[in-house]
């Protein structure tokens, strides 16, 4: 089995933590998005992953290695594959399309999910979906008595359906996807001025392919800076029997309430950390208060009362002791 990430996007909505970093590879719990979601995908799969290739922009060639090395950890060809423009997830996945063949998963790098399943393989295909209150912003699927597919529509101006597609899908067959996916290309279908993953699967559905729903037990969204600092607390808090504070820490008249994970090499004075905080190695935490909130890499807090918050890679913020709610990107200095 192949799975292709597609994860070229500019994550504009995350900002100004995606300037520097792309939104995949942005990092909390010990672990970065994309990492996560192609560990659990995996376990979901529960057989041998051939390939997985990586559809990305010009991220950089440290960034390249870093995703064949989360391949190569689960024993599969780590593939990176360049989307030069922003043409739609049809487009997206169609750059990779030498693996697609076979049995196929593709899921967007922005979505993690919870689940308690394994993989049919007895289905043309699978489309995972979560019901939600407004599901204008995302596509939706309708569907018969046999939770098979019956329309798929793309950001519906109406209500037709409180079914969205999280963005995980399984195809038993590579290569037929392929196909309806250059038929697109080469006849310039478009929708909403781009060439969407939707309208391929409506022309499959319509030639006899039937499509069964998945579900999941929780859908964790990182779109934004709220999501993904709500995304952290839940992973911390599925995690909180293997809550991590790592043994290399400098903890100085400080409290750590769990869960929370706090990487090696980082010192914390005078402070009360927790509950769901992240905070990745060679930062500083001195003489502060902070909960719910990631703390990117080799950053320091001084004097800071923080929730909700997400605080960048080599960044400084002094609070003045002040009740606060921060978003605050990479390489910033705030006193």
């Amino acid at each position: 089995m192949n799975i292709i990430i597609p994860m070229a996007g500019r994550g504009s909505r995350l900002r100004p933590h995606t300037l520097t970093t792309p939104k995949p590879l942005i990092s909390f719990a010990g672990k970065t998005i994309v990492e996560r979601l192609v560990q659990d995908i995996v376990k979901v799969c529960d057989e041998t992953i051939d390939e997985i290739a990586f559809i990305i922009g010009d991220f950089g060639s440290e960034v390249e290695k870093d995703l064949i090395d989360i391949a190569s950890n689960l024993n599969a060809k780590g593939i990176i594959v360049h989307q030069e423009q922003p043409l739609g997830t049809a487009h997206a996945i169609l750059c990779a399309k030498q693996s697609l063949k076979g049995n196929v998963v593709v899921a967007f790098a922005d979505t993690l999910f919870k689940a308690d399943f394994k993989l049919n393989k007895n289905n043309d295909g699978i489309i995972w979906v979560n019901k939600i209150e407004d599901p204008s912003a995302f596509g939706v699927v309708k569907i018969n008595s046999d939770n098979h597919i019956t329309d798929f529509v793309e950001k519906p101006a109406e209500f037709v359906s409180d079914l969205a597609i999280i963005g995980i899908y399984y195809f038993n067959d590579g290569e037929n996807l392929m196909k309806e996916l250059q038929f697109l290309i080469d006849n310039n279908i478009k929708d909403k001025g781009e060439y969407q993953l939707t309208n391929a699967l409506e022309n499959m559905k319509q030639k006899g392919k039937i499509f069964s729903i998945g579900t999941v037990d929780e859908w964790l969204d990182c779109g934004n800076k709220d999501a993904t600092v709500y995304t952290s607390q839940r992973v911390l808090e599925h995690n909180k029997n293997t809550s991590v504070v790592n043994e290399n820490v400098d903890l100085i008249n400080s409290e750590i309430i769990e869960p929370c994970y706090i990487a090696n090499g980082i010192t914390i004075k005078n402070s009360k950390i927790g509950p769901h905080v992240s905070i990745d190695s060679g930062s500083i935490i001195e003489d502060s208060e902070i909960s719910n909130s990631i703390i990117q890499s080799k950053s320091t807090i001084k004097n800071a009362k923080l929730k909700n918050s997400m605080v960048g890679n080599h960044t400084f913020f002094d609070g003045h002791k002040v009740d606060q709610e921060i978003s605050i990107g990479d390489f910033c200095e705030i006193r």
